[in-house]
């Protein structure tokens, strides 16, 4: 009978140790194992044991994309100008040992990395470029961040800037200058556009000047798109009068020839 208890109670114990050694990792979890004090193993995804005083999980780490919010508000650029930029930091941990081991909390420290290299690459980059191109201001950012992190087992996997605030007033002078560069190209195409009708005018009066008769025939051309729908009366000065009275004159004579030799 004492054996029987002394029986029961060892698989009791054992029952009740393997339950406290059993653990379970989710499929993006790793557990980072410590043994009598030393990096172990990291353990994980699904089930895996820990041997109670000797074993301890020192952290368990998510492997999945997080994100952090980061915010550089009245940072300098390189020209001088006081600017606030928001943007986005994907980052990921690749080494859970490294994060688990190297740094006491990875999440804050990412956070902090990713501030100031915000603010290290908006003092290296003038305005004009962060406005304009804000791919490889995201790209430098990312790459910035990886360097400092990555002895840490986090990587920042994408940055993306949300948006870049700038003073009123330079907004102003900002709108100003693109309206006058847009009413410098619109007098730049207008002046354009006159060279080439002042071109063609060249042109048409060399024309008229070698065939007196083509420059009549405008005349009556111009007077004719005048009354055919208006039906206004025009008063034509004597000298043009007579003028067209001859070329009328060569057309009816053109036709009545052009006539009897039909």
């Amino acid at each position: 009978m004492v054996l029987q208890i002394i029986l029961v109670v060892v698989v009791v114990i054992v029952l009740l140790v393997i339950a406290r050694s059993l653990r379970i990792a989710a499929e993006w979890q790793r557990a980072v194992i410590l043994r009598l004090g030393r990096f172990h193993k990291v353990k994980g995804p699904g089930l895996y044991l820990v041997f109670p005083a000797i074993d301890r999980v020192a952290q368990v780490v998510d492997l999945r994309i997080q994100t952090n919010t980061i915010t550089a508000e009245q940072a300098l650029t390189r020209d001088t100008v006081a600017v606030g930029v928001d943007a986005i930091v994907f980052w990921q941990v690749d080494n859970a040992e490294a994060a688990a081991i190297h740094i006491a909390n990875y999440r804050e420290a990412i956070e902090r990395v990713a501030q100031t290299s915000l603010r290290e690459m908006i003092g290296a980059t003038e305005l004009s470029r962060l406005l304009s191109d804000r791919k490889t201001a995201d790209e430098q950012l990312r790459q910035t961040i990886s360097e400092k992190t990555t002895s840490w087992g986090v990587i920042a996997r994408s940055v993306e800037i949300k948006d870049v605030s700038i003073p009123r007033e330079l907004q102003d002078a900002m709108s100003r200058q693109a309206q006058a560069e847009r009413e410098k190209d619109a007098r730049v195409t207008l002046a354009s556009a006159e060279r080439e009708i002042a071109r063609q005018i060249l042109e048409a009066s060399a024309l008229y000047g070698q065939d007196p008769n083509a420059l009549k025939l405008r005349q009556m051309n111009l007077l004719y798109e005048m009354n055919k729908e208006r039906g206004t009366t025009v008063l034509i000065p004597t000298d043009m009068a007579n003028s067209l009275g001859t070329v009328v004159g060569l057309t009816e004579a053109l036709g009545g020839n052009l006539s009897r030799g039909g």
